[in-house]
C-alpha cells in the first residue's frame, strides 16, 4: 500500500519565483545590506500576495540572506522587522578560499582534455560590462565558471563550488557597483580560456590563480572600505577592525 502523502500547496512555484526575485535584488545592490524590508511593501511592488513573499523571506532567512532586524520604535511603538543581512567580509573570504582551489583544480583537469569553451560565453561577459548590467555580469561569471567545472568532467567540482554561490553571488552585487572592478576580468577569462583550449596546463593554472587572487584582494579591500564607512555612521567599529585584522592575516588586503 502506498504512502499517505499530504497535498502540496501549489503556491510554493510563486514563492520560489519570489526568492528568486529577491536573490537576484540582494545581489544587485537593489536591496542594500541592512535595509529593512516588510511584507507589504514587497508584496505591493512584486503584484503578488503576501503568502508566497513570506514563503521566500523564510527561505532567505533560512539561507542567512535576511534577518530580524534591530528593534526599533514608530508609530505602532516598538517594531522589529526583517532586513537585508549584512556582508560578513571575512566568511566570504573563506568562501573564495575554497573556490579559488576548486577552480584550480577545474581548469588543470578542463586543460588536459585541451576543452575549448563556447566564445558566447567570453562575449556575453563583456556585453554585459559595457550594459553595466550587473545581474548580467553576476549570471555571466557564474556560466564562465560552470562551463570549465563541467569541462573537467568531474561533477563533484561542480557540486561543492555552487554550494555557496549566492553568497558570493552578493559580494560581487555589491562590489561591482564600483566600475574599476568590471574592466579587466574578461581579458583574464578569455586568456583562460585560451590556455585551457591550447592544453597548457601549468598556464591555464597560473592565470586561474592569479585571477582568483586577485578576486578575492580587490573584493575584500572594497567590502572593508565600505564597512569602515558603514561604521563611522554605526556603533561597532571594533568588529569591523577585527574583521579587517583577518582579512590581512589571509593575505587578502
Amino acid at each position: 500500500m502506498p504512502a499517505q502523502l499530504l497535498k502540496l500547496d501549489p503556491s510554493p512555484d510563486l514563492a520560489d519565483q519570489v526568492y528568486r526575485v529577491l536573490l537576484d535584488a540582494i545581489s544587485a545592490g537593489a536591496l542594500k545590506p541592512g535595509q529593512r524590508i516588510t511584507q507589504e511593501e514587497l508584496a505591493e511592488q512584486l503584484a503578488v500576495s503576501r503568502q508566497p513573499v513570506m514563503q521566500a523571506l523564510r527561505l532567505l532567512k533560512k539561507d542567512g540572506f535576511v534577518q530580524d532586524a534591530p528593534i526599533t520604535h514608530g508609530p505602532a511603538g516598538r517594531c522589529r522587522g526583517l532586513q537585508v543581512t549584512p556582508i560578513d567580509a571575512s566568511w566570504i573570504a573563506q568562501v573564495y578560499e575554497v573556490r579559488g582551489a576548486l577552480d584550480s583544480l577545474a581548469v588543470r583537469l578542463a586543460a588536459q582534455r585541451r576543452t575549448a569553451l563556447d566564445p558566447a560565453l567570453i562575449t556575453e561577459g563583456r556585453e554585459a560590462v559595457n550594459r553595466g548590467d550587473i545581474k548580467a555580469m553576476i549570471d555571466a561569471d557564474l556560466a564562465f565558471h560552470t562551463a570549465l567545472y563541467r569541462a573537467a568532467q568531474n561533477p563533484l567540482i561542480e557540486q561543492s563550488a555552487l554550494l555557496h554561490w549566492h553568497h558570493i553571488r552578493r559580494a560581487m552585487g555589491e562590489a561591482l557597483q564600483s566600475a574599476m572592478l568590471r574592466e579587466p576580468v574578461w581579458e583574464k577569462g578569455e586568456a583562460i580560456a585560451n590556455a585551457v583550449a591550447s592544453g597548457d596546463v601549468t598556464l591555464a593554472d597560473e592565470l586561474m590563480r592569479a585571477h582568483s587572487d586577485k578576486a578575492s584582494s580587490t573584493l575584500g579591500a572594497e567590502m572593508i572600505e565600505k564597512a569602515r564607512l558603514h561604521s563611522a555612521e554605526l556603533p561597532g567599529t571594533a568588529r569591523t577592525a577585527r574583521t579587517t585584522r583577518q582579512l590581512r592575516g589571509r593575505h587578502l588586503l
